[in-house]
């Protein structure tokens, strides 16, 4: 079974055409396995017609050749824990997640294949239960096999994952503790970015605490109860704090190419074969480290 997150590369647009787009296969072949049943979106039965939407769970009950030649790459990576079923890994800031048509290589899809091999069958995502952006640094969990993927994933659609993150954002915060509730979709000026809009969106919701204020930042904790794309990035430049060193949510100007100032820190989940809860925490990159000098010494 392949899993497919709807991200932002196309939505809005029918299920059949965003498939044969998505996946390089014929739209007749997807159109019968949506009318016999073997594809699913949030685990119900669809139309030709239906409309895909921003962080829509796709499910296809079949096998499907993608147009991507999978390579196992060596890379160097940070492996926070390992067994038989899962690796949760702390990702560098600038490392691409998964392949995509026309960048099929270099991501870290491809150091998972070549450092363990044995990943989900999720097509050219292969392992993939959830994702980072690539300018984002901080810890993903990825599944060896089907049964921990389907799992796992369902752990996200019920809310069942703690997922901390460490942000520097523009701006002091006077509040101790807040809670941004705005629905994200896709920005209706610029189909590249999401935005908080009313249009076609759906619930986001995040959390944070200030952690220390500077004298023109505020580095934070945020905690995610919802996982739209790029949301705490949204979320912080919807109200006047945008994540220092952003280049699309943030200001202008960027004080290098190390990314966004946003760490993925602190990763939570039951086991799915033991049930034993598990948390991980990964330190704040030396890249990182090194821009929130500079603020701390502004």
């Amino acid at each position: 079974m392949k899993i497919i997150m709807v991200e932002e590369e196309l939505s809005d647009i029918r299920i059949d055409k965003y498939l044969m787009n998505k996946l390089k296969i014929s739209r007749s072949k997807i159109q019968k396995l949506i009318e016999n049943n073997n594809i699913l979106v949030n685990d119900n039965t669809i139309k030709n017609s239906y409309i895909v939407r921003i962080d829509d769970e796709i499910k296809i009950n079949d096998i499907i050749n993608e147009n991507i030649e999978l390579k196992a790459e060596k890379m160097d990576l940070d492996i926070c824990y390992e067994d038989d079923d899962l690796v949760v890994i702390n990702k560098q800031s600038g490392v691409v997640v998964h392949p995509a048509p026309g960048n099929p290589s270099n991501t870290l899809v491809n150091g998972l294949l070549y450092y363990c091999g044995n990943l989900s069958n999720n097509g050219f995502r292969p392992g993939i239960v959830h994702r980072i952006d690539k300018d984002t640094s901080g810890l993903l969990m990825v599944a060896k096999n089907d049964d921990t993927h389907i799992k796992l994933s369902e752990m996200f659609c019920q809310k069942h994952v703690t997922r901390k993150y460490v942000a520097l954002v523009h701006g002091v915060i006077k509040h101790e503790r807040g809670t941004i509730d705005a629905p994200i979709g896709r920005d209706v000026n610029n189909r590249k970015k999401m935005a908080v809009t009313d249009i076609n969106s759906k619930s986001a919701i995040t959390h944070f605490m200030v952690l220390e204020r500077f004298n023109n930042s505020t580095l934070i904790e945020c905690t995610l109860e919802t996982g739209r794309t790029h949301q705490i990035r949204v979320h912080m430049n919807y109200i006047n704090h945008p994540i220092v060193n952003d280049p699309i949510y943030g200001y202008n100007k960027t004080i290098n190419n190390y990314g966004q100032m946003l760490h993925a820190k602190v990763l939570g989940f039951n086991h799915p074969r033991t049930n034993e809860y598990m948390e991980f925490e990964a330190k704040l990159p030396d890249g990182f480290v090194n821009i929130l000098n500079l603020f701390k010494d502004s």
